[in-house]
């Protein structure tokens, strides 16, 4: 059957009708973006219909688009177990144990900033550090007389440099997994972003301070985790071991999921080692099966310790797998039609150098999170955009990724009506728009990425030979030829 290629008010409605169902579903009537996306899957089918599209081709194209994105499911899956055994061994305590204590007035933001990065990239997510850690901080500050805004601030830029840069975070797995690249390449590649906002962060917030350094610090609250971590694990410096091979991993380029598997393996046997106490080992397994399925409960008697260490397992990881499924459905569809196309190449017109396909990357992810709330839609859509894009002009996969969490990931907390803005504003207790002028790494770090766009600097480019493989995978998606630029 002949199919017309859609004009772009055509390819639109799709979109408009997802960014208002979402918006009602999400605000009115405080649903996910699960059913929205089915939704607007129907319609999008609807419209390849009438373009001339077959319900077999729009069904392959749908199956074939989640299967692109299987690996990043089962990394997910993985990533549930390894954060919740990691917890029952006692590496993440330790981590978060050794960090509290590097507590110093003079220096209070700055340390403030890089527990939170502790936490965030131990556990890989950023709520659970503004929800635990993160509350704690806004109390001490508060003794300081702190402005609240930018000690939340400096909460959020720790914490969303975790959930950007964690191997155990979904976005940082999501990203990759859209932009058809490998979990750890996306990592390394962000290092060269990421790094040097971090230090840019670190010198703001040691300027911004030290008026403050002569004020007493009410550490009470920070010793009472220590005590409860201290009371409910065996903590000790050989459980650092386990994000040490990690960051080893990344270095030495080990494939993402054995190497998680390895985590977890590793792990359990810590457990056993660290951890055991007078349980039989018969029914410590039995106990290791349950947690890392359903996640770790943990129960010492202090709140903000019970709260930041019950969590994870294979179980807490299936609203983000659905949510891929079904965003893959949309975006399978909506590039089957051409919708996809139609919109990018709008976007696209004057977008003729690296830079400005950056911009308008980074830009894209801005707005969806702005009309959907989710970062998470963000990242999956604008990364099935401008896929293509960055293939065709020769950039590695990892280019893309890296803008998708540069803009995807660091706005979502900015966004008063985003899951992660309101999140964050009821977590502790300070406005998007108050503490936005402050988080400084989720507004320098998308700064950086345009600059390295427009600069070219670590815009890696694909070999000759890559470049052909990809130039014969766009010719058999697309039914020809691409033209290179």
């Amino acid at each position: 059957m002949n199919s017309k290629k859609p004009s772009l008010p055509v390819a639109l409605i799709p979109v408009i009708f997802l960014a208002v169902i979402l918006l009602i579903n999400i605000f009115v009537w405080g649903g996910d973006a699960h059913i929205p996306l089915i939704l607007a899957t129907i319609v999008a089918v609807a419209v390849g219909i009438r373009l001339g599209y077959t319900w077999e081709e729009l069904e392959k194209a749908m199956l074939t688009t989640i299967s692109k994105s299987m690996q990043a499911n089962l990394i997910l899956f993985v990533v549930g177990m390894l954060v919740a055994v990691w917890i029952k061994c006692g590496t993440v305590p330790a981590m978060i144990y050794y960090g509290l204590q590097i507590i110093h007035p003079m220096v209070f933001l700055p340390v403030v900033l890089i527990i939170c990065s502790i936490v965030s990239v131990s556990t890989g997510s950023s709520w659970t550090t503004a929800g635990t850690v993160g509350l704690a901080f806004v109390g001490i500050g508060q003794g300081l007389h702190m402005p609240p805004a930018l000690v939340a601030g400096c909460i959020i830029s720790g914490a969303y440099f975790g959930d950007k840069m964690s191997p155990l975070s979904d976005t940082t797995n999501l990203a990759p997994a859209v932009a058809e690249c490998n979990l750890f390449d996306h990592i390394r590649h962000m290092v060269y972003t990421t790094g040097p906002t971090m230090v840019i962060c670190l010198i703001l917030y040691f300027v911004l301070g030290v008026r403050y350094g002569g004020a007493a610090v009410d550490t009470s609250e920070i010793q009472g985790i220590l005590a409860a971590i201290d009371s409910g694990f065996n903590i000790n410096v050989f459980l650092l071991i386990p994000p040490i091979l990690v960051i080893l991993m990344v270095i030495f380029k080990v494939p993402a999921l054995p190497g998680l598997i390895g985590g977890v393996l590793l792990g359990m046997v810590f457990y056993y080692i660290f951890q055991l106490g007078d349980n039989s080992p018969f029914a410590a397994f039995g106990d290791l099966m349950v947690t890392m399925h359903k996640g770790n409960v943990c129960e010492v008697g202090h709140a903000t310790v019970d709260k930041l260490f019950s969590r994870g397992g294979l179980s807490s990881m299936l609203w983000t797998v659905s949510l891929v499924i079904c965003s893959m459905c949309f975006g399978g569809v909506m590039e089957k039609t051409g919708c996809l196309q139609a919109i990018t190449n709008a976007m696209l017109s004057s977008a003729k150098k690296t830079g400005s396909l950056v911009v308008a990357t980074i830009f894209s992810c801005l707005f969806i999170n702005v009309i959907s709330g989710s970062q998470y839609l963000s990242i999956l859509i604008t990364g099935r955009m401008f896929r293509l894009e960055f293939k065709k002009r020769g950039l590695k996969p990892q280019n893309l990724s890296r803008c998708l969490e540069d803009g995807g990931t660091l706005f979502s907390p900015l966004v008063p009506w985003n899951t992660g803005g309101a999140y964050m504003y009821q977590t502790l207790g300070v406005y998007p728009f108050a503490y936005l002028p402050y988080a400084f790494l989720n507004i320098i770090n998308p700064i950086v990425s345009i600059i390295y766009g427009f600069t070219g600097f670590t815009m890696t480019k694909m070999t000759p030979e890559e470049f052909e493989a990809a130039k014969a995978e766009m010719a058999a998606e697309e039914g020809t030829a691409p033209a290179a630029e």
